[in-house]
């Protein structure tokens, strides 16, 4: 997710700042624009006073995925992210825009609204909630604004090695004959990486904080015909072996996004 929103940003004609693990720096792709090294686990203070004069902060960090389940979210990934983002707004920094996810919908189905409860299903989903409560509480201490956008599916370069696609891709570069996968049935709701990085940074710049905002299409697809219309699209061929992985159990059968609170964010004059 990172690299696309530095390239949203940079299509903008604005210079972003980035906020870099010192083991990251000689990798990363955009070597001439300006960084902060610093280590979310152990931020050192002058990183956070240059944080600070920032405009905003896009925070797309985490660890420990893909491991959904392990206890690591809300061991360690969440008391330190608290902390970092905490000790930013107590230096100075005035506006969040926080990546979250769907999965703290839990297991309810249909189209998912942000009035509707959390109720994450794993420690993933029960990490990035309890951080998005953390920070809401703090806001009635410290002064700064807060976007929590909950990401849902997406594709594209950079993706998971674990996601549907990103295994499609591995099969035909192995020349296999045949693709597994579950029934195929599920719906979700997908969006190109490259265009929920326009919405994150859309949603960075525009003059009020969204608070709670779903980031997806708002369209349900299902799997099978997700994989469909990407082999299609990539004119490429292989036997789908439906049904040979069960359904997840942490997941709802059948979720997405509802958009009318992104659009109204992005297009206060829109008519509903």
């Amino acid at each position: 997710m990172g690299r696309h929103v530095v390239s949203e940003i940079l299509r903008r004609r604005l210079t972003p700042t980035l906020v870099v693990r010192s083991d990251s720096v000689q990798s990363l792709d955009f070597m001439d624009l300006p960084r902060i090294v610093m280590d979310v686990h152990h931020p050192d203070p002058s990183g956070l006073q240059q944080l600070a004069a920032c405009d905003v902060l896009l925070h797309l960090a985490w660890g420990g995925l893909p491991r959904y389940r392990s206890l690591h979210h809300f061991e360690s990934e969440l008391p330190a992210h608290y902390h970092f983002l905490k000790r930013a707004v107590g230096a100075g920094l005035k506006r969040l825009v926080v990546a979250g996810t769907c999965a703290e919908y839990g297991l309810q189905s249909g189209s998912l609204t942000e009035d509707m409860p959390s109720l994450p299903a794993h420690s993933y989903a029960l990490a990035k909630d309890c951080l998005h409560k953390q920070l809401r509480q703090l806001q009635r201490d410290l002064p700064f604004e807060l976007t929590w956008a909950r990401i849902f599916y997406l594709y594209g370069q950079g993706q998971a090695q674990n996601s549907v696609l990103a295994q499609l891709q591995s099969a035909l570069e192995r020349g296999e004959s045949q693709f597994n996968m579950s029934g195929g049935e599920q719906l979700r709701d997908y969006l190109p990486v490259t265009e929920a990085a326009h919405l994150l940074v859309s949603l960075a710049m525009h003059a009020a904080p969204a608070g709670l905002v779903n980031v997806c299409s708002g369209q349900p697809i299902s799997i099978r015909r997700l994989v469909e219309e990407w082999l299609v699209r990539e004119q490429r061929s292989i036997s789908l072996n439906l049904g040979h992985y069960p359904y997840p159990d942490f997941e709802a059968m059948a979720f997405w996004g509802d958009v009318s609170w992104l659009k109204r964010c992005l297009n206060p004059d829109r008519d509903s």
